[in-house]
């Protein structure tokens, strides 16, 4: 009776395969048999699916994301991310074209829509919460993450990337480290946009959706890419159609977004000085005044008036001069009207012209009109400005 062996991925005869072929055989990762083929894509296609604790560590990651808004800290919003589940779900939707079961894809599109509901809902109580414990708060590091732009782009993509190809090569072991890039797109956009829902900020939610949105289809692109590298093309003809949706729709969303442009950057530029205009004005006057003569028998030698011109000094109202001031975020936001959408933003320390005066806004915020030196016009909270020159109610 004889035993049964196992044999290596790779065996020992590879040392006599033509330098082609072996080099082929070890990108691929895959066996070449069909049954251990299906075996293979099991044993990837298990690891990427969720068990209960993902959601436990999903609940807990959207209560430390609610901590960080309503402290305002950079610190927070790390934290959380550290305790963000592996994200599995978000891979199995490129997954589900090699694996071709439309079950598989539904159970992790499933999961994922569970998970997104969780953190959207924990960022609108977190919205509640600000709504009447902290009417006047200054939440700057929000807009932080409801902004599209090319460094976090190329971060998901290096991210996803890399969980995709360390899930193929090593199916036991979750890539935790690449996960915290991918956690750092999905949950935070979204729950800053249950944030905004609930405390009445209209940009800061519809925003947040979008980002989330154009991530998540950035991400299911990034690994459809990678694994039909790495030889896991699709199964059947379910998997070449969810394959050819997922870059379609990817492929759209890109484009589309890149005619509308990428969210604005950062204005560093130098600091104007105030100066003080003034306008000199000419005003004609008349010296001598002419008396009517008397005839007299002895001529008398009058003076014809000559006029001069003096400069009368027109004092103009002196600029309002604001330095950006936030106490944290290193920087702040401005907006297009009080409350709307976000046009640009500048660092600590830059000055701004306040054309207008303060306007109260949604939940008590105070927001005044200023000007870049660049002529940018726009809406910034008040709370975020020192004055540099004087000015009544400041």
């Amino acid at each position: 009776m004889s035993i049964p062996t196992s044999e290596p991925l790779f065996s020992d005869d590879d040392g006599k395969m033509p330098p082609a072929r072996r080099r082929r055989q070890q990108r691929a990762l895959l066996p070449d048999g069909g049954d251990e083929r299906v075996a293979f894509i099991g044993q990837v296609a298990h690891q990427v699916t969720p068990a209960y604790d993902f959601f436990i560590y999903t609940l807990i990651s959207g209560v430390l994301i609610g901590a960080a808004i309503l402290i305002d800290s950079l610190g927070f919003y790390l934290l959380a991310i550290l305790f963000a589940p592996f994200l599995g779900p978000v891979l199995g939707l490129s997954l589900a074209a090699s694996v071709g079961s439309g079950r598989f894809f539904l159970k992790a599109l499933g999961a994922l829509l569970i998970a997104c509901l969780m953190v959207f809902g924990l960022g609108g109580l977190t919205g509640l919460l600000a709504t009447y414990l902290m009417p006047d708060g200054v939440f700057l590091q929000t807009e932080q993450h409801t902004l599209l732009n090319w460094p976090n782009f190329l971060v998901l993509a290096i991210g996803s990337g890399l969980a995709t190809f360390m899930v193929v090569r090593s199916p036991r072991q979750k890539p935790l480290v690449a996960n915290v890039a991918i956690a750092y797109g999905i949950f935070l956009p979204l729950a800053v946009a249950g944030f905004g829902l609930v405390n009445g900020n209209d940009g800061l939610w519809v925003d947040g959706l979008v980002v989330f949105g154009v991530h998540l289809v950035w991400i299911a692109l990034v690994g459809a890419v990678v694994l039909f590298v790495m030889g896991l093309r699709p199964a059947n003809l379910f998997g070449y159609t969810l394959a050819a949706s997922i870059i379609l729709i990817s492929t759209v969303t890109l484009v589309v977004m890149g005619g509308l442009g990428i969210s604005p950057q950062i204005e560093i530029g130098p600091s104007p000085t105030p100066t003080t205009t003034q306008t000199a004005t000419e005003a004609p006057t008349l010296t001598p005044t002419l008396e009517p003569a008397q005839p007299t028998h002895t001529p008398t030698i009058t003076l014809r008036p000559t006029s001069t011109l003096t400069q009368t000094v027109t004092p103009q109202p002196t600029p309002i001069w604001a330095r950006i001031s936030a106490p944290a975020g290193g920087g702040a936001i401005i907006r297009d009207e009080p409350d709307g959408k976000a046009i640009s933003s500048l660092l600590n320390d830059n000055l701004v012209e306040v054309i207008s005066g303060p306007v109260r806004g949604v939940g008590g915020t105070i927001w005044v009109q200023v000007k870049t030196e660049t002529d940018l016009i726009g809406w910034i909270v008040q709370a975020l400005l020192a004055t540099a020159t004087p000015s009544p109610g400041w």
